[in-house]
């Protein structure tokens, strides 16, 4: 009998919904060995304010992992900074939510988990700490050496992007022929290695209204984007674009593709989320390890109050059980 995949699931800002997602899980039947790192007393008191129930064993990473059971949590412990009140972020527990993200990283590199999957963090927070810190996939990127590429999936629509947490002045500059080239080179291989999609067909969006209009509205698409684009067709990529993201976005060109390549955060993510919001999971790409995430954040006033919806969470570890299966090294 296969053995099921050893998850690790960070819980995220202990005043958000992360720690009511990981009780609320533990309800369920999951078809993997789960291991949440956390602070034990966090879920017990959160568990206790949620009425729910919940058996907490305390264990080593090293130990392997029993199947997950219902009602009960296999949890690695990190003790956080100070006591947690729902909705009330507190800067002082910065450092114990990124030892969490530490943690689970550096246990997936040594082997003791398959994939890692992380719950929302408060990056306004951990920077109020005075901790430089731009997401989760920087962070993880910056322990494992990889590349990072955000993917953001729901059934019918994979979305990636060229640029992640940037203000949008500032996103012109980082798309280069370099740059743009790594990331459609990822995108292309992980499609194929951790997705099983044969010849991958990718559709890029320009970076500016219509595309550039011919360079009337910019010229990144003629400079840039276009030469790049030409250039990997030549060595067997199977691309289109660049296309004005207001219409990309329609049957015409979707129900041929496996992804889109937007240029920005706020270029692709709105109609992904749109489409699919609650039952959508962020992967981050080109590292030499599986990562997936909830698509929404820490939603703050819903902490403690038993109405933080499940979906994200539950598809973000179908998604990194599904890609155990398929994971091939690059």
């Amino acid at each position: 009998m296969t053995p099921r995949p050893r998850i690790a699931l960070t819980a995220g800002e202990p005043a958000g919904i992360g720690p009511d997602l990981c009780i609320q899980l533990a309800q369920h039947e999951i078809a993997c060995q789960l291991t949440v790192i956390a602070d034990p007393e966090l879920l017990a008191e959160r568990a206790n304010m949620l009425r729910l129930p919940l058996r907490i064993d305390c264990a080593d990473a090293v130990e392997s992992p029993a199947s997950h059971k219902p009602g009960r949590l296999r949890v690695l412990p990190v003790k956080r900074a100070q006591a947690t009140r729902c909705g009330h972020p507190d800067p002082a527990n910065s450092g114990y939510v990124l030892d969490t993200l530490r943690l689970a990283t550096r246990h997936c590199m040594a082997g003791f988990f398959d994939a890692m999957v992380t719950a929302p963090v408060h990056k306004g927070v951990i920077n109020d700490a005075g901790i430089a810190f731009s997401g989760h996939t920087e962070f993880i990127a910056d322990i494992t050496g990889g590349a990072p590429v955000m993917l953001l999936a729901t059934p019918g629509l994979r979305v990636a992007l060229a640029t992640t947490h940037l203000p949008l002045r500032d996103v012109s500059a980082a798309i280069t022929a370099d740059s743009l080239t790594r990331v459609i080179r990822i995108l292309h291989r992980d499609l194929h290695h951790r997705f099983s999609i044969p010849q991958p067909n990718i559709l890029v969006c320009g970076l500016n209204p219509h595309a550039g209009e011919g360079g009337h509205l910019g010229r990144e698409e003629i400079d840039i984007i276009e030469p790049v684009l030409q250039h990997l067709r030549s060595v067997g990529l199977s691309l289109q674009g660049p296309l004005p993201a207001d219409t990309l976005f329609t049957p015409k060109y979707l129900d041929q593709a496996d992804a889109v390549l937007a240029m920005y955060h706020d270029q692709g993510l709105p109609v992904l989320k749109y489409k699919g919001f609650g039952q959508a999971v962020n992967i981050t790409l080109g590292l030499p390890i599986i990562r997936t995430s909830v698509d929404h954040g820490t939603a703050l006033d819903l902490a403690g109050s038993g109405k933080a919806n499940l979906g994200s969470l539950r598809f973000a570890i179908e998604t990194a059980i599904a890609m155990t299966s398929t994971h091939s090294p690059s």
